[in-house]
Formats: structure tokens, sequence, C-alpha cells
């Protein structure tokens, strides 16, 4: 009787402990951007003729995802401003310096979500962008763009956004000519799963 009792109690916490956890809402994959695999691109006008391009090469932070529920997802990017690349060294002076990004002053910009709508695949990220010491809110289109095993015994999940937005409204308003008073940031995120 004791040994049908105590297999009894047993059960019985197997299955309170087995409902529980099945009563427990999965939580999001958290993910490391791999600094590596990700990429934050510029373009921005030159002279009215032609188009400048670049990089930051130096990003890092973390975003979370739940695919049940993409509408909780967020992201948290962190750019240090001296690594700015354009392909060439005395541009890259300039850039760096008061005229532009015054990275002694203003060595990193951060974008951080307040909001996702979106079904996972495709969506809008609004958030916090900080350059040159200004915030201002904007919105990012983003795109899944896949996720999957690495062969290192990963997993990673990438995403692609494009955003346009006004220099002025970041404090940077060096005469470039009217067609670059804005600029793009197209964005290429893949991130390990931790």
């Amino acid at each position: 009787m004791k040994t049908s009792l105590k297999a009894k109690n047993l059960i019985a916490i197997a299955l309170a402990t087995a409902l529980s956890w099945l009563a427990t809402p999965a939580q999001a994959d958290n993910y490391r951007i791999d600094p590596t695999h990700s990429f934050i691109e510029f373009s921005i006008s030159h002279l009215g003729i032609s188009v400048l391009k670049g990089r930051f090469n130096d990003i890092s932070g973390n975003f979370n995802y739940d695919k049940q529920k993409p509408k909780t997802a967020k992201i948290s990017v962190l750019v240090k401003t001296a690594s700015i690349d354009s392909n060439h060294a005395e541009r890259d002076k300039h850039l760096r310096g008061k005229d532009f990004l015054d990275v002694k002053k203003y060595p990193e910009a951060t974008f951080t979500t307040t909001s996702f709508k979106g079904n996972g695949k495709t969506g809008t990220l609004t958030g916090k962008l900080t350059i040159h010491g200004k915030t201002n809110k904007v919105k990012i289109p983003i795109t899944y763009v896949g996720a999957g095993k690495d062969p290192w015994g990963g997993y990673r999940m990438g995403f692609a956004g494009k955003v346009r937005i006004k220099r002025s409204d970041y404090g940077i308003s060096y005469n470039l000519g009217p067609a670059a008073q804005s600029m793009d940031l197209d964005l290429f995120i893949e991130g390990i799963r931790k």
C-alpha cells in the first residue's frame, strides 16, 4: 500500500510538472548580432550627379524574436561612429570630424525599438535612433531573410531593412547641396541565437 501511494504521488507530481511546463508561454529566442555578417551601409547624393556609398565596420547588439508573437520583437544596435568607411581615407577623416559625425564627442550611434508591427516575414520597426547626440523616432520597414543552423552548431536568423533620414534632424547640416539633405541607411542584420 505504501508503494502504491508513493507511486501515485510521483505520478501526480510528474503530471503537475508537465502541465505547468505546457502552460508556461514560450519565450522569445535571444540573438547576439554577428558583427562579421551584419552590415549598416549608407547612400547619399554626391553633388546631385552621383551616389556616395559607404558602411560602418563596427556594429554590435542584440535582438529577441518569438515566432509565435512576432509583435514582441525587439532590437538594440550600437555603432562605433569612427568605423565609418567610404573607401577613401581623407574623406573618412572629414566624415569623422566636426563637420559631420564628430566621433570624438559622439563615439556611438544607437537604435532601440519601441514597437514592431508585422507578421514575422515583413513589418515595421519603430524606435529611437540616436546619431550625433540627437535622438529621433524612426520607422524602419524590415523583411525576414531567413533562419537556420550554421556549420558550427549554432542557429542564426537574419533581417534586412532600409530607412531614409534627414541629416539636419541629427544636427549635421554641412552643405553638400540640396540633393544630399537626406540619406539612406541599409541594414542587414544577422544574429546568433544565445
